[in-house]
């Protein structure tokens, strides 16, 4: 390929050891962590009948130990992504072009952003980009898309000639509060009474535990499947993730995982799933089997923010969209992807809709930022 560098077009995460793939993932993230792309494709979440094919793609140093990697897939629909690219994928096919399938580099069913340039040397950027288009244009896919792309990699990505896509997430910001109260004292008088009540409706209605690393049962994976199924039915036809994922995050990723889930006596009925992250926590998976007025704003809202002010974490990620957030606590973000389009035509129709599109967003965000419920002044 250019730049006099060979990059190779893996079949799965798991074929590299994982001391290696981690290597390039020096602030841990974890949703780019082996363990959880691995258990991915070794628990069926990714991989046949799914229309998610890992497809990683590395560059090798001198001694053969990856240098730079993408955590890639060929996509046959647009599924699990949160960046919908869906009218694309139509106006494609009604100019008579086969959209899918499509590269993907992301983290798969998750709206996080992070890094997806894994990189031991910056200087392998370009060539790793590069590989990702020689992927796309020598098997004849229609495009490449890295979504949720954390915003320090964005100038690598437009320096390779990449289209940019903005869009927005509310995540809460943790500076330096003492405790829940001293949250509560930065926002204005009606937005703590609101939140105080939502808080006490949800926990004299039920009883909560925090459930973190070896203290996590298979029987406390039974429940929480049972409440991600739900979810995932109601949200988008058939869960994405299989039962067996979760027994393998429970080993491979215990100390990186709390739920809290609440119980009707000793019968859990409602639970959040929650990664941890060097400076962040990060709401994943929501479910109950009972509605309970404000539980889900409990479980996934306020004891997130308990938890990274207890724990020193900077923010808390609750998930994608959801301006209800805006009300308590979570504030207005900018989130970001990047985009190959083969086609000179069709790119230069997706660039034109993205300059419009883009301006709508900022001004989408400033506009929410405004209705932050934090005391003015």
């Amino acid at each position: 390929m250019a730049d006099g560098v060979t990059a190779e077009l893996l079949t799965k995460v798991s074929d590299i050891p994982a001391d290696q793939w981690d290597a390039l993932n020096p602030r841990g993230n974890p949703f780019v962590a082996h363990a959880f792309l691995s258990a991915l494709e070794q628990s069926g979440s990714v991989g046949p009948g799914t229309g998610w094919s890992s497809a990683p793609v590395i560059i090798r140093d001198a001694d053969g130990i990856p240098a730079a990697a993408l955590p890639a897939y060929l996509k046959t629909h647009s599924q699990g992504e949160y960046v919908f690219d869906h009218n694309w994928a139509d106006a494609f096919h009604r100019a008579g072009g086969q959209y899918y399938p499509k590269l993907q580099i992301a983290a798969p069913f998750s709206p996080v952003p992070g890094p997806r340039l894994l990189l031991r040397d910056p200087a392998m950027a370009l060539p790793l980009l590069r590989a990702a288009e020689a992927v796309v244009d020598q098997n004849g896919l229609s495009s490449a898309h890295a979504t949720f792309v954390e915003e320090a990699e964005l100038e690598q990505f437009r320096a390779a000639g990449w289209l940019t896509r903005v869009g927005t997430q509310f995540h809460w910001q943790n500076r330096d509060y003492a405790d829940f109260e001293d949250f509560l004292g930065a926002l204005s008088s009606r937005k703590r009474k609101a939140i105080r009540k939502e808080r006490a409706g949800a926990q004299d209605a039920v009883r909560i535990e925090q459930i973190s690393g070896a203290d996590i049962t298979p029987e406390h994976w039974d429940a929480f499947w049972i409440f991600y199924q739900d979810t995932g039915a109601r949200k988008w036809g058939t869960p994405y993730l299989t039962r067996t994922f979760f027994d393998i995050i429970g080993t491979k990723m215990r100390d990186s995982i709390v739920l809290f889930l609440a119980f009707d006596d000793d019968r859990p009925i409602a639970g959040a799933l929650n990664f941890v992250g060097p400076d962040c926590l990060y709401g994943r998976y929501w479910g109950c089997t009972r509605d309970v007025p404000f539980l889900h704003f409990e479980l996934c809202y306020y004891l997130a923010i308990d938890y990274a002010i207890a724990n020193g974490l900077a923010r808390v990620e609750a998930g994608a969209q959801g301006e209800h957030k805006l009300a308590r606590g979570y504030e207005a973000v900018p989130t970001y992807s990047a985009h190959y389009i083969a086609n000179e035509r069709f790119r230069g129709a997706v660039a034109d809709f993205l300059e419009r599109e883009t301006a709508a967003m900022e001004r989408e965000i400033e506009f929410l930022s405004e209705m932050a419920p934090f005391k003015k002044g």
